[in-house]
């Protein structure tokens, strides 16, 4: 089969090379891809950013569908549309898989990264940990929910919003386009979507941001402090790390700041204001099973739209390309159809 493999050298790119899967295991289901999006730590797993993993199949906003499963497998069947998401896989024991936090999860397996993902023609996936994707939901729109969406939906319920409160989204592509739709259509809330893009902040004007405000022309701070008050909460969506040190002077008292994005380097806080104003830093890893069904379901009922383009698979180092260059809006999402 085709798939997406990281180069030996770590450059940051990809090569498409014939690869053989094992045969399955005990528990586990083989899906034959339908698509499979391409996301911004996709780029960091090719860089090597999180460790050298050459030789590894990248991708984690998959979805296809069941041709086979091994023994054990009971809430599966061949035919069922499923997702490979970033979390891979947990222990299923320790303190956080027990207690609703999966995620955090000290031996958790990651798709793409230390097992083999779903940027291939075929993909093996645990299938205790592959969340069905609902019919009424079209799967080009479901791979973006399966990591973007899921991700930022995790992040605003982080950040404790409420109906009726301001939060600030930061970075408007792939993840911030839907943060914007999950904070007013979901929950309810008003945006102000900060980005250097002014195309990205056009889409999320029409997708119902309340304000838009382009961070290189104007201090999103200043004018949010003033405006509204300043937020309740700003979800960080942005590969910059200047980006969460000029958001914490966005928050209203008792406001939090949720860190999504893994740019290099260290945030700075205002140490006075963060105490004085009771100021709350969380970081958000992706989601759990639960969450990513909460967010198929919203999806399903068409309270959000991802933006998406499908692309083919030879492609994909031109669409890394774009991506390091910030001219994708939404996201590209690689058809294995």
């Amino acid at each position: 089969m085709k798939a997406a493999v990281v180069r030996d050298s770590c450059d940051g790119y990809v090569d498409i090379k014939d690869v053989t899967l094992r045969e399955l295991r005990h528990g586990e289901a083989l899906v034959k891809m339908e698509y499979c999006g391409l996301c911004h730590t996709d780029l960091h797993v090719a860089a090597g950013d999180f460790g050298k993993v050459p030789g590894r199949i990248i991708g984690h906003e998959g979805v296809g569908k069941v041709v086979k499963v091994a023994d054990g497998v009971t809430n599966l069947k061949i035919g069922d549309r499923v997702s490979i998401a970033w979390f891979y896989k947990g222990c299923g024991h320790c303190e956080y898989c027990t207690t609703g936090r999966e995620t955090l999860c000290r031996n958790v397996e990651n798709s793409g990264f230390n097992v083999d993902g779903a940027m291939a023609e075929e993909c093996i996936v645990p299938a205790d940990y592959a969340v069905k994707v609902p019919d009424d939901l079209d799967p080009v729109e479901a791979t973006s929910l399966t990591c973007a969406g899921v991700t930022v939906y995790k992040g605003l319920k982080t950040g404790d919003l409420k109906p009726g409160q301001w939060v600030e989204v930061v970075g408007t592509g792939g993840l911030g386009n839907l943060a914007v739709q999950y904070a007013k259509n979901v929950f309810g809330a008003h945006v102000a979507a900060v980005d250097i893009n002014d195309d990205k902040l056009a889409a999320a004007k029409k997708l119902g941001a309340d304000l838009t405000i382009n961070s290189q022309k104007e201090d999103a701070s200043k004018i949010l402090q003033e405006q509204v008050g300043g937020v309740h909460s700003a979800v960080i969506t942005a590969v910059s790390a200047d980006s969460f040190t000029a958001a914490v002077n966005s928050l209203r008292p008792d406001g939090t700041l949720v860190a999504i994005a893994l740019p290099q380097g260290d945030m700075a806080l205002n140490i006075s204001k963060t105490v004085l104003d009771g100021i709350k830093v969380a970081g958000s890893l992706v989601g759990t099973r639960q969450d990513l069904k909460e967010t198929f379901q919203f999806g399903a009922e068409h309270r959000v739209h991802p933006i998406v383009q499908t692309r083919k698979l030879s492609e994909i180092n031109d669409i890394i390309d774009e991506m390091k260059n910030n001219k994708i809006v939404g996201r590209m999402v690689v058809d294995f159809t």
